[in-house]
């Protein structure tokens, strides 16, 4: 195989799922959402990530998410299907049922819980591209995760033709930036981190897998296309007009706070599934002023 190029930069939705308040998805909602965001200029979606509640749906759920909203782009932006597991032989399945659905490129987080050494890592995202070609990008969120794949990992991986990029959400500057300067151009860095993710764009990431996108997607694609264009005061003006969302999104576990906001903004119905729960009772106003502030209700 040659080396393939994902091709896709600028603001990334990892969008979220909706669901009724029995918690089954919302499928003409998700089709309302998708709709949303392709006028609003966000440049591609992440279907099924962390942020779509990837780990409380079935697998069945999982596929038909990531068909639907293929459907529904009707390739107007690219698709990324999130595909990652902490098992080598069901991501290879998830990953080649994303290729056949159509998907645009994968995106892989490192394996949750069973802590693989950086040789495991290694061996599991090698296994996945030599069994399924199509683009894939790496996910390292070592926050959620309980396990850290190092730049040395990564650098190693950019050999592999269809690893195409990686999203790194540790929100640590100085190691994206060493990152991208020992990738030398073989793989795309993308931000998995809202409030830092203009900085590393300017450094040379290619975009932003984003949170805030979901509930302010012309301003998130704005700052990404500002950073990309090396417009370093007007994205950062734009970052600051919406720096109270990158926080307070994150004041629950991800995506309890976003699906909350959604719904204040009447985008979606309030479903979310166990063990996740809605919003807490002392975190609304606050959410509820961010999103005055920013103009959003």
């Amino acid at each position: 195989m040659t080396q393939q190029a994902s091709g896709i930069q600028g603001s990334i939705v990892a969008i979220v799922t909706p669901m009724f308040k029995d918690g089954s998805v919302d499928w003409k909602g998700l089709e309302k959402l998708v709709e949303w965001h392709i006028q609003q200029g966000t440049n591609s979606i992440v279907a099924v990530g962390t942020t779509g509640e990837a780990s409380t749906l079935s697998m069945e759920e999982h596929t038909k998410v990531i068909a639907e909203i293929i459907r529904v782009a009707n390739k107007r932006i690219p698709i990324i299907a999130g595909t990652g597991a902490n098992s080598t032989r069901e991501a290879i399945e998830l990953t080649q049922e994303a290729k056949n659905l159509g998907a645009d490129a994968a995106l892989l987080v490192t394996p949750y819980y069973n802590k693989p050494t950086q040789e495991g890592l290694y061996q599991h995202y090698k296994a996945i591209a030599e069994a399924v070609d199509i683009p894939q990008i790496l996910y390292n969120v070592p926050g959620r995760t309980g396990v850290d794949m190092l730049n040395e990992t990564v650098i190693r991986l950019a050999d592999i033709t269809n690893i195409v990029g990686i999203k790194d959400a540790t929100g640590d500057i100085p190691r994206g930036i060493e990152l991208i300067q020992g990738l030398n151009g073989k793989m795309d860095v993308y931000s998995g981190d809202d409030a830092t993710a203009f900085e590393l764009i300017l450094a040379g990431a290619r975009g932003n897998i984003s949170v805030t996108a979901n509930i302010a997607p012309k301003t998130m694609s704005e700052v990404c296309a500002a950073a990309l264009a090396g417009d370093a005061d007007k994205a950062r003006q734009l970052n600051d007009s919406v720096a109270v969302l990158h926080e307070i999104l994150f004041c629950e576990a991800n995506p309890i706070p976003v699906k909350w906001a959604l719904h204040e903004m009447q985008a979606i119905d309030t479903g979310i599934r166990l063990p996740l729960t809605p919003l807490a009772e002392q975190y609304r106003a606050p959410l509820r002023d961010a999103l005055k502030a920013t103009g959003l209700i």
